[in-house]
């Protein structure tokens, strides 16, 4: 990826799971990176508090709030790319607050629009999920399958979607879509399914808790999701573009449980917590891709295996770990 080197990107959410990951391959590659941050009293950064010193050079570190278009503006002034990684994501948090949801989802990524609208020459490289599928009507999933919004959080995140599309159509500004599938790795939110399952067993528990055990999800490693984004902001593909990155393979639940339990070498029981089930209607059922589109426009395939994965994920969280805390992660 030597073509971003000298680049001048910004990644919005660089505190995050997927961001903070980013902004490091980023740092390596040579780009001259600007790292937005929500704003927090304690001038945290977020994951990016523990980047290596050596690429802290090439990175400039900004606080503020996707929410405020003023702050956005400021961000997305004179850079080459703009990574908008920034969202809310917890689903089940999505039915008790969907406002909260709406204001950062949407209207974030309607202020980066505009700024990018006003700034005329930059790349938007919009991050979609998954979740936008709801439960499908055909597996694997291709990019034309109809969306759906099964919960807030898929809604807020169609509605960012679509107005990506609008601002190609309307605007001219140079907007592409990325949809990942379920990206696992180190510094993901321990509510997430993976770190749940590793934590709870990393912690000595042989009673496992999750909500449904049943759905089927396409898991990708956070490394390969990161490659993506790079040859998604090199690529020759027309704005308005959409393209998933997933592996092609789905679990259950049930199963990644047990993958997990493999990894690790212990004995566990899965057991279903109705407090942490979804809603039965806001449930998807499978979620499977169909990267052939990856492959054929960006050259990309995921390269991890789920078991090598889910080793470098638990080799990160085995000493991360806090029993109290890790029977009480939800899904």
């Amino acid at each position: 990826m030597n073509q971003l080197r000298g680049k001048r990107v910004l990644v919005t959410g660089a505190d995050g799971f997927i961001g903070s990951h980013l902004v490091e391959r980023l740092a390596r590659t040579g780009a001259d990176v600007r790292a937005f941050c929500v704003y927090n009293s304690n001038g945290s950064y977020g994951w990016l508090d523990e980047l290596d010193e050596a690429l802290t050079e090439s990175v400039e570190f900004r606080l503020g709030d996707v929410r405020d278009y003023r702050s956005v503006r400021d961000a997305v002034e004179g850079v080459d790319v703009v990574f908008h990684l920034a969202a809310l994501i917890a689903i089940p948090y999505s039915y008790q607050a969907p406002r909260s949801f709406v204001d950062t989802n949407v209207n974030g990524t309607l202020n980066i629009l505009e700024a990018a609208r006003e700034e005329g020459r930059v790349r938007v490289i919009n991050t979609s999920t998954s979740e936008v599928y709801g439960t499908p009507e055909t597996v694997p999933i291709t990019e034309h399958h109809p969306i759906r919004g099964q919960s807030p959080y898929a809604a807020s995140k169609i509605g960012a979607d679509q107005l990506c599309e609008s601002y190609v159509r309307s605007f001219g500004v140079n907007a592409v879509t990325l949809r990942p599938f379920n990206t696992f790795g180190p510094r993901q939110s321990a509510r997430a399914i993976i770190p749940t399952l590793l934590g709870q067993l990393l912690a000595g528990s042989t009673t496992v808790q999750v909500g449904n055990a049943d759905p089927k999800r396409d898991f990708t490693y956070v490394e390969d999701t990161v490659e993506g984004f790079l040859r998604m902001a090199l690529a020759d593909v027309p704005a308005g573009t959409v393209l998933q990155l997933g592996t092609g393979h789905s679990i259950s639940i049930a199963d990644l449980f047990r993958e997990c339990c493999e990894v690790l070498g212990v004995r566990a029981e899965l057991v279903s917590d109705p407090a942490r089930v979804r809603p039965r209607a806001g449930e998807v059922e499978i979620l499977l891709s169909d990267p052939r589109q990856a492959k054929e426009k960006l050259g990309w395939q995921a390269e991890w295996s789920l078991g090598d994965g889910l080793k470098s994920t638990a080799d990160w969280l085995r000493n991360r770990v806090d029993p109290a805390r890790a029977m009480r992660y939800q899904r």
